[in-house]
């Protein structure tokens, strides 16, 4: 028998590193499998997959003394992507170097096995091995199942030289969108092999999937912000947020709107770029969230975890690290309801991703490194019964259980929430006289405006896409404050205790007001507005 080699990858966080498939297949010794190269669970039980399914794909018993090596050895290797790349490995082993006399012996018959092309060279109408990779997990009749993260893969395997993938059919809409690759959906390990061997005669073409189209999302079947009468001011407040990236925290009793008006914040969001979609699709795919048969996502993620979330399953980790709520929520939208009903250690963990964009993820297995650039939508209660400050009705809280129930919202994470708005509630009989409010497409007018500005200011400049990523160096070139503006902000951080940070944050929310209303300048009035949503932090919490 003989030896073969094939490619393929694995993940670490968001990106791929290559991984080299080697297979030795010796009719000597007894017939077992060894795998080496750091396997988990799933890699090491792929051996019993596999050679059932090679058996049942019609090749027969291939078995002898086998050693499957993943290199390089000190990566670890998980999940059930690595069967078809063994399976077409150990084929490729199991049928070179051999001698005529063996080959006219597995000839008979229509599991024969085909020269396998020499290392690095195509076979007639072949791919050749040295600069294709695999990918794909198999059942034990030799179908292809499919497997997550197969747009990193793919984008990390073009970068390293591969240019040609073999992937299971219902991932290959999604690996087609990296440029440059040809992607080879095929459904049975006889169909991959085949490829290699060229016995698959042109039948197997690659699938290039068109990224030209636009990413407008179709808001049309999402709710409307019209169904919420009144709360004009907090509208204007998520138009702003929205508008600029920006953090957003409502506080009000039961029953005024705030998960009504967070729900419909996907009717306002802005299209995804091409660059964004590649990112969040990314994330979605190692998370197994990508539906079969699709290439990119069109919409902005918007996430809204229950308060019993765990603090892994919000910020990411586990014993081989994996994304949290806050990374599927990259690009997009992290609603938390009922903030302080959310454990402690879940709240104060977010204060890093928050600030940074990002989360580093350390286990023993490794470290992982993922993006985390969202817009936080938080809602509240006043207190614990949740009618303090209610005109309608009495609260039944202590000031102490007041007290102790805002307290679960730290100062620090607190801080980093540019926009504090009150939302009140309202009377029966004005509800009823109420004429419709401010519709979604308004306010996305609003928040496409303002987005457009931010795109001219910010190109050329990565990692800075909206107002609320800015950097201390784009505040002080794009956030100029006249003598005018210089008083109110001082006002702000001497008489109502603002802190060094909100300085900073104030003057990313001015600027997306200035933004809306199409200014080039920071006006007092900008930095009025965004003093006046943030003062709640201060009147509410002391």
């Amino acid at each position: 028998m003989g030896f073969a080699k094939l490619r393929s990858g694995a993940l670490s966080g968001i990106d791929a590193i290559p991984v080299r498939i080697e297979a030795d297949v010796s009719r000597r010794g007894d017939p077992q499998t060894v795998i080496v190269g750091l396997p988990d669970a799933a890699v090491k039980e792929s051996q019993h997959r596999v050679w059932t399914a090679i058996a049942n794909s019609g090749y027969g018993d291939l078995r002898g003394h086998t050693t499957v090596n993943l290199a390089p050895a000190d990566v670890r290797k998980d999940g059930s992507l690595f069967d078809l790349p063994i399976a077409v490995a150990l084929l490729l082993a199991t049928n070179r170097d051999d001698g005529e006399e063996a080959l006219r012996e597995r000839a008979a018959g229509p599991g024969a096995l085909r020269p396998a092309p020499p290392e690095g060279v195509a076979g007639e109408r072949g791919l050749a091995p040295a600069t294709t990779a695999f990918a794909g997990e198999l059942s034990l009749e030799g179908r292809v199942c499919p497997v997550k993260g197969i747009l990193p893969l793919a984008a990390g395997l073009k970068a390293a030289g591969v240019r040609s993938f073999v992937v299971p059919a219902e991932n290959a809409a999604e690996a087609a969108v990296v440029s440059g690759l040809d992607v080879y959906p095929v459904r049975s390990l006889r169909q991959a092999f085949d490829l290699v061997t060229g016995a698959d005669g042109g039948r197997t073409r690659p699938l290039r999937a068109s990224t030209e189209f636009a990413f407008a999302s179709d808001v049309s079947g999402l709710p409307d912000f019209a169904d919420v009468k009144g709360q004009e001011m907090a509208k204007d407040a998520i138009a702003v947020a929205v508008a600029g990236g920006h953090n957003i925290l409502m506080v009000g009793p039961p029953g005024t709107g705030k998960s009504m008006i967070a729900r419909r914040i996907p009717s306002i969001l802005p299209p995804m770029s091409l660059d964004e979609a590649i990112e969040c699709t990314k994330i979605h795919s190692i998370a197994g969230l990508v539906p079969p048969g699709s290439s990119l996502l069109r919409e902005r993620p918007f996430r809204a975890p229950h308060h019993t979330v765990s603090d892994v399953a919000l910020v990411g980790g586990g014993a081989h690290p994996s994304p949290g709520e806050v990374t599927l929520a990259h690009g997009g939208v992290l609603f938390l309801d009922e903030l302080p009903e959310f454990g402690r250690n879940a709240l104060e963990v977010m204060r890093q991703p928050l600030e940074d964009g990002f989360v580093v993820v350390s286990r023993a297995a490794g470290t992982a490194r993922f993006p985390a650039r969202f817009m936080l939508v938080a809602a509240m209660n006043p207190c614990p019964c949740g009618y303090y400050g209610d005109p309608n009705r009495p609260c039944r809280c202590s000031r102490t259980q007041v007290q102790r129930y805002r307290s679960r919202i730290s100062g620090p994470l607190l801080d980093r929430i540019d926009l504090h708005i009150a939302v009140p509630a309202l009377r029966a009989q004005d509800l009823q006289s109420m004429p419709p409010g401010r519709s979604s497409a308004e306010l996305r007018e609003r928040v496409l405006r303002a987005r457009a500005a931010q795109a001219r200011r910010f190109a050329g400049r990565p990692g800075v896409r909206t107002n609320a990523s800015m950097q201390r160096r784009d505040i002080e070139e794009f956030c100029h404050m006249d003598a005018e503006c210089l008083q109110v902000m001082n006002f702000a951080l001497t008489r109502l205790g603002f802190s060094p940070r909100s300085h900073d944050r104030i003057l990313k929310v001015a600027r997306t007001v200035a933004d809306i209303a199409g200014r080039e300048a920071i006006a007092a009035c900008d930095i009025q507005s965004a003093v006046s949503w943030r003062e709640l932090d201060r009147t509410l919490w002391t």
